[in-house]
């Protein structure tokens, strides 16, 4: 009866040490505000993260409303990944509307912003430009952050986010090194194109492309009737080769922008959200890639 009881309680052992390993893995919750953000989330997290994002594939954050739903969905959360610089405030007042008392990670911490434009090229004062995960080089800081901020709230993952990191680092340090090798070759005069909201005014910067756009920063900026007609005008002076359309914008300002200025149209380019899983676009690696082909496209002189 003693060996009975002994191989029974060395069973019960048995299964319990097996079961901890699986309670531990219980991934941890993680609310990011829109689709690229939660990539970077599920590349550094990997299968310790379950990651939510919000404002999905193809969505536009600039004009969100949060749901109730989405409230709830901060219930379960350890982490919230939002942008900053003023892109997705919205989900700091649902995080507090909905009690949320876990740690908040603003992912651009330590990127200098730049300054937001109007049509006229004029800087506002004390307003910046959000996008700035289209400069490769600041990717890499918000991979960085998230790492970190991955490794404070579940200390036992923190070698796996920092090794997920670094192995994800490597390949953004690679893209930023084939965006300027590709675009060196296209002649200095040729780089410039019209997308239809200022989106890329760090891609600009960082890699010497100069954008043209009919609308400001937000989405929500509708262009005037005069903005439009000084665009046209620039266009046609300069010689802009090519007009692009965005993935959240309406298509028809960039078609009329190619039909009266001559420019042709060069194709979609995707700025602030990712496409859906069977696009062109359904990673952050694959989405500056894919920018990078079309502009290549684009600025190509014609046959």
């Amino acid at each position: 009866m003693n060996h009975l009881k002994i191989a029974l309680l060395a069973a019960l052992a048995l299964g319990l040490a097996l079961a901890a390993p699986a309670l531990r893995a219980a991934p941890l919750e993680v609310v990011a505000s829109f689709s690229i953000l939660g990539d970077f989330v599920t590349r550094v997290g990997g299968e310790r993260v379950a990651v939510t994002t919000l404002v999905g594939a193809g969505a536009d954050a600039h004009n969100y409303q949060p749901r109730p739903s989405d409230a709830r969905r901060l219930g379960n959360a350890r982490l919230i990944v939002a942008n900053g610089l003023g892109f997705d405030e919205w989900i700091e007042r649902l995080a507090q509307s909905a009690g949320y008392r876990g740690t908040i990670l603003i992912a651009s911490a330590g990127i200098r912003p730049l300054a937001e434009e109007d049509e006229h090229g004029h800087a506002h004062e004390g307003a910046v430009d959000p996008h700035a995960w289209q400069d490769v080089s600041n990717a890499i800081r918000y991979v960085a952050n998230i790492a970190e901020a991955l490794s404070q709230v579940d200390p036992a993952g923190a070698a796996v986010y920092r090794q997920n990191a670094a192995r994800y680092i490597a390949e953004l340090e690679a893209l930023d090194a084939t965006i300027r090798r590709t675009l060196a070759m296209v002649p200095a005069e040729r780089r410039k194109v019209v997308s239809s909201h200022d989106a890329f005014g760090y891609f600009s910067h960082a890699y010497d492309v100069r954008f043209l756009a009919a609308a400001g920063v937000s989405t929500q900026s509708e262009p005037s009737a005069g903005g439009i007609a000084q665009l046209i005008r620039q266009l046609r002076r300069e010689k802009a080769p090519a007009v692009f359309v965005e993935s959240i914008s309406d298509p028809r300002l960039a078609e009329r922008i190619s039909h009266e200025s001559g420019a042709r149209l060069g194709g979609m380019l995707y700025s602030d959200a990712l496409s859906n899983a069977d696009g062109p676009a359904p990673t952050y690696l694959a989405m500056m890639r894919h920018n990078l082909e079309m502009l290549m496209k684009g600025l190509a002189p014609p046959p």
